[in-house]
């Protein structure tokens, strides 16, 4: 255990629990999660400023309001057809749709609904427009290592609170 704290340019591991307003759990991650801290990886609804100062066994508690978390849920991405229409591999809730927009972007939608012989599909992430709860564990504060610095700049891994 180290005594530093959270701080821009420290390497930073969490462990951490999501749930809704009920206190479902969404999502949770027992093993760590690593990032620079002030880097490149945004945490979602300013959890960055919530574990500064935090050190190693420190526990945050915060609520997220609805749509800072994962964004707004945008009805223009959700889109409903005859189930006819749609190929007997997507048929299914929970099914991923790869789709392809006019600029060649790809992304994927999930089956959310079949029902009255139609499909309905969307492609906002599934905690869009949602109220979150978020409990973290600051696991790790140190020095990032040279690969670690270099990977950080490469870009945010695209999981966890990110």
């Amino acid at each position: 255990m180290t005594d530093q704290s959270v701080s821009a340019g420290k390497f930073v591991s969490v462990t951490y629990t999501m749930q809704d307003e009920e206190g479902n759990i969404l999502e949770q991650s027992d093993l760590p999660v690593s990032y620079i801290h002030g880097g490149s990886t945004e945490l979602i609804g300013g959890m960055d400023r919530a574990l500064d100062g935090k050190r190693e066994g420190d526990e945050v508690e915060m609520s997220i309001p609805a749509g800072a978390g994962f964004g707004p849920h945008d009805p223009n991405l959700t889109f409903t057809d005859d189930l006819a229409n749609v190929p007997p591999e997507f048929r299914y809730v929970g099914a991923e749709v790869p789709m392809q927009s006019e600029a060649g972007d790809l992304k994927t939608f999930y089956v959310t609904r079949i029902e009255d012989g139609r499909l309905t599909v969307d492609g906002n992430h599934p905690l869009a427009g949602k109220p979150l709860r978020v409990r973290v564990t600051v696991r790790e504060v140190r020095d990032p290592t040279p690969a670690e610095l270099a990977q950080d700049r490469a870009g945010p891994p695209a999981s966890g609170l990110h």
